[in-house]
């Protein structure tokens, strides 16, 4: 197998077309397609079922997918060790939750460049779920994620423990009173997969305020626009809306500790060899750069 064909092969999973691979790897569609076929020519037997939306896996498709994913892995870490010379470079495929990219990410960022200017940061955004899917895929060298976090296959570094605050239009000083108010409240949330998405849902059938309905974003600002405008309710870090430019239309309200405070993780596979890049992210972490 040519790594070439396994490279196109990994992208077809995850892009679920041809067209949509081709695009990520910034090749022609005739080429993946060529890969693919000369792929499933060598192992005897089909990796794709064509449909009318795209591409779906077949049974020895799913098989081989974790071992392309291991072995692209491999070859990658088997060029970057052979590549270090004693400096620090290479890429470094980092995901986030938003509110961390908001509050947390920037310093840390501005620190390591200043340090390893050599190192390019691939950042990406996503819900906790989301983003241990693709480190456990190893679409991404690591991530920043929301705790609790307990897989055998993944490592986890402690970053910060954030406060999450029950956020408000700024007309509602009083919980009391926006819950006579609002009897059947929206819930401004993120995707599937987000864990303060989770704890709200968990705090407002906890307190019996029921039914809610939720109105889903895909960014912070957007959540925190829609709640100023009185639409809704949302539980968020206290960190990140207080750095909002919304923050002044805002009222935040404490909720009870089981709920309220969640730690930040960053989390990477066991069993991928940290790299100096790796290392030296890592080291400037609060608290870390000591060690």
């Amino acid at each position: 197998m040519e790594l070439s064909d396994l490279t196109c092969f990994a992208a077809v999973a995850r892009c679920g077309s041809i067209s949509r691979a081709a695009g990520e790897l910034n090749t022609v569609q005739s080429n993946v397609t060529t890969r693919i076929r000369l792929l499933e020519e060598r192992l005897g037997v089909a990796l794709f079922t064509r449909h009318s939306r795209g591409m779906r896996m077949t049974a020895a498709g799913r098989r081989l997918l974790p071992y392309a994913g291991q072995i692209l892995a491999l070859a990658a870490e088997a060029r970057q060790a052979a590549q270090e010379d004693g400096g620090i470079g290479g890429m470094l495929a980092i995901g986030t939750m938003e509110t961390t990219a908001a509050v947390r990410l920037p310093a840390l960022l501005a620190r390591y460049h200043a340090r390893h200017p050599d190192v390019t940061l691939d950042i990406s955004t996503g819900t906790t779920a989301a983003l241990l899917d693709q480190v456990l895929d190893r679409s991404l060298d690591g991530a920043f994620v929301a705790a609790p976090v307990e897989h055998p296959d993944l490592a986890t570094l402690p970053l910060v423990e954030e406060e999450l605050v029950l956020v408000m239009a700024q007309d509602w000083p009083d919980l009391a009173a926006y819950r006579q108010a609002n009897p059947a409240p929206t819930a401004v949330v993120f995707r599937t997969g987000c864990s303060y998405r989770q704890r709200l849902e968990q705090y407002l059938s906890g307190e019996g305020w029921m039914p809610f309905r939720r109105l889903e974003f895909g960014t912070l600002e957007g959540m925190l626009g829609c709640v100023s405008a009185n639409v809704g309710v949302t539980l968020l870090p206290r960190a990140a809306v207080e750095k909002s430019t919304l923050h002044a239309a805002l009222r935040l309200h404490p909720i009870p500790p089981a709920q309220g405070r969640v730690e930040t993780l960053f989390v990477r596979r066991r069993d991928v060899p940290e790299s100096a890049a790796m290392r030296a992210f890592t080291g400037c972490f609060p608290g870390e750069e000591s060690h």
